[in-house]
């Protein structure tokens, strides 16, 4: 019986695959024209079975593979260029002979001792040949230097090849996390930047590799494929074209979070193949502890430029054009956190973005603690009766708590705040039974809508800071436009006034009918 796979290669008659042939088949194009690339795409990001399906569709295509890894090989291999030959030819025999290559006995036969001499020995073992050369966890190396001499020597050879003056791979594929213009990065973080004039070793040896622009990332098409060869096992009768559109929405199609909620649903949610179901398993995964949260918490903790990028872009709403000299929004997108979108910076999905608010949530709550301006006052029995949430007590409960800490401190503060601190309120509350996601579209300076599932219901809320009357009544109408876009009539306003005037004080509440919505408008400020 095959299951959902989330742990290592995907097979397909033991694991539900996502149809990724139409993605190697991209591959094969920059094979077949002789391109030498990088893969390199976070970690859990169908790395590995995109290799395992190119070396299947390059046999059938008459091609030799010799598909090594630097995982698992320890330092040794590193240590000088002798040691590296030896093992690099070493891994290649063994692969190929297990492979059932018909000229891996050529490969024995050699005493090569530095990378002159394996120059010269690639030149006699692959004329004439079509022989690609993939080595996987390419990052995972303890002297760089040695590895980017070898790298170089292959760019020497492409170059010659070119010009028909030297026999080498076909095709040379790296694949990892880093890309090798991140291993200087990778190098100074980890303290064993000690390049001198290697400087240029790590700024050009890769310099001939083609650009790899296939998205690895799973459309809502794609996440289909796999739910229909499901269903044509369980027959649930689920709606493949609704949950994968929902499962899209959630993950933006990182291959790790997919397989997690169709996993999520099979195990441990009955086989609830709905797009509750689909939020359920959000749910659930969002409280459990996984490598990939565990690494966006450690980046956050290490990495200073890199917390105040992901501070500004989900709490301030700050917009970030893409800038690859920016380490941080580099660090950010090689490992899968952020994604380069029309020129500008995101988050990459929402399961990423809304453990980024828990993190900063918990900081903030912590910090608040602390200094005795703890604004979580209200339990969830306060505002939860029967299974339900009343958002519209939630909403005037922390508007009141919110006058009552901050009411004459620095508006010029709590500007920059307001928004955490009403998720640092709202978690708490509905922890466990609900989670909120905020849609990124909306999020700016000024505006960012807030959707909260709790039970069977969802709440719509918008939180603005104030910018005049036309301001505001545009806002009522952007959430209108917003509720109708979700099928709801019923919706929230919440609005932080820093203005310093007479008329700004003791919270505002009234429900409001705007263009056939239900609106219940929220002031409040800092007086």
């Amino acid at each position: 019986m095959r299951r959902f796979n989330v742990t290592g290669l995907c097979v397909p008659d033991q694991d539900y695959m996502v149809d990724i042939s139409n993605k190697v088949s991209q591959i094969m194009v920059m094979v077949e024209r002789g391109d030498y690339f990088t893969i390199n795409r976070a970690r859990q990001y169908g790395k590995t079975t995109t290799l395992w399906q190119l070396d299947h569709e390059l046999v059938r295509r008459g091609y030799t593979v010799a598909h090594i890894s630097f995982e698992g090989i320890g330092d040794e291999p590193f240590e000088n260029a002798k040691s590296f030959c030896e093992s690099l030819l070493r891994q290649i025999t063994k692969e190929l002979k297990s492979s059932g290559a018909k000229d891996y006995s050529a490969w024995e036969k050699h005493n090569v001792k530095t990378f002159e001499d394996l120059d010269d020995f690639l030149n006699t073992v692959c004329e004439g040949k079509k022989i690609v050369l993939i080595i996987d966890e390419t990052d995972k190396t303890s002297n760089n230097l040695v590895f980017l001499r070898f790298i170089g020597m292959l760019r020497d050879k492409y170059l010659l090849r070119k010009s028909g003056r030297a026999f080498t791979f076909q095709s040379v594929i790296l694949c990892g996390v880093y890309d090798i213009k991140n291993l200087k990065m990778k190098m100074i973080k980890a303290g064993t930047h000690h390049l001198h004039d290697g400087e240029k070793r790590i700024n050009s040896p890769w310099n001939i590799a083609a650009d790899f622009k296939i998205d690895m990332s799973f459309s809502a098409s794609e996440i289909a494929t796999m739910l229909n060869e499901y269903e044509k096992d369980h027959k649930t009768e689920m709606d493949t074209e609704a949950v994968s559109k929902e499962i899209r929405a959630y993950t933006n199609g990182y291959p790790y979070l997919v397989s997690r909620i169709c996993k999520t649903i099979d195990e441990d949610l009955e086989k609830d193949w709905t797009v509750p179901g689909v939020q359920k398993a959000v749910r659930v995964i969002l409280h459990e502890k996984n490598f990939l949260f565990d690494d966006l918490g450690k980046n956050l903790e290490s990495d200073e430029d890199f917390y105040k990028l992901l501070y500004d872009i989900v709490v301030n709403g700050q917009s970030y054009v893409y800038n690859m000299t920016n380490h941080a929004i580099d660090w950010g997108i090689m490992f899968g956190i952020l994604r380069k979108q029309n020129g500008h910076v995101f988050i990459d999905n929402l399961i990423f973005e809304t453990v980024i608010y828990d993190y900063f949530i918990t900081k903030k709550r912590i910090k608040n603690v602390n200094t005795g301006m703890d604004i979580t006052r209200t339990l969830p029995e306060d505002v939860i009766e029967d299974n339900k949430l009343d958002m519209a007590l939630c909403i005037d409960k922390f508007a009141r708590h919110y006058y009552e800490l901050f009411c004459g401190r620095d508006s010029e503060f709590l500007e920059s705040e307001c928004r955490i601190l009403f998720l640092t309120y709202l978690k708490p509350i509905i922890n466990g039974k609900g989670f909120y996601h905020v849609e990124p579209e909306t999020r700016n300076r000024s505006r960012m809508d807030l959707v909260v599932d709790f039970g069977t219901e969802q709440f719509i809320v918008e939180l603005k800071l104030w910018y005049g009357e036309s301001a505001h009544e545009k806002a009522l109408g952007q959430l209108s436009a917003y509720l109708d876009s979700k099928g709801k009539t019923e919706g929230y306003l919440l609005t932080f006034d820093f203005r310093k005037t007479e008329n700004v004080g003791k919270p505002k509440m009234e429900w409001v009918e705007y263009n056939g919505k239900k609106i219940l408008d929220v002031m409040v400020g800092v007086k």
